[in-house]
């Protein structure tokens, strides 16, 4: 698990609002407080939609990606006024798991895997992302959190999002 202190909130802000920078991700779930606390559970529920409406086809991931979800939330926090607090729990989508195993040469399999997770909150001005991985064995390894931490860091680095980090 690695802590990431964002440097730059505004531009982080339009990059994960604004942008599709973090669309590839699956929402777990989401909460924002502003006059209210709004909360939102990632579940995806394709029979909600006829067969030709559904883009990722039936029970593809359980969860919705953040793609849908973020006009939503844009919706929720936009205005005059900054959120008092929020919080997003993002994980990865099972097939960049597979490709995160494959580019790393990890012998673990997709399915000894629960999730690779990425945390974000908001409060007090301050913006933090935390790295956390949840396995479905017993294990002392931690040569995947480390790849997944290394990974959350390109990504930052590739989306130019500047953080300082912390164990």
């Amino acid at each position: 698990m690695q802590l990431f202190q964002i440097q730059d909130t505004r531009d982080f802000m339009k990059k994960l609002l604004v942008t599709e920078d973090f669309d590839s991700f699956l929402l777990r779930e989401a909460s924002v407080t502003t006059f209210c606390t709004f909360q939102v559970d990632g579940t995806y529920h394709p029979e909600f939609f006829c067969d030709a409406e559904r883009e990722d086809g039936p029970g593809a991931y359980p969860y919705a990606s953040w793609g849908k979800i973020r006009p939503l939330f844009w919706d929720l926090i936009k205005g005059k006024h900054t959120p008092l607090s929020f919080r997003i729990i993002f994980r990865l989508a099972p097939h960049n798991v597979e490709t995160l195993l494959r580019q790393s040469g990890l012998s673990l399999r997709p399915e000894d895997i629960d999730g690779l997770f990425l945390n974000i909150s908001y409060e007090n001005g301050s913006l933090l992302c935390t790295s956390g991985v949840s396995m479905k064995l017993f294990t002392l390894d931690k040569s995947l959190e480390r790849s997944w931490d290394e990974t959350l860091q390109k990504f930052f680095r590739q989306k130019q999002i500047p953080f300082v980090s912390t164990r």
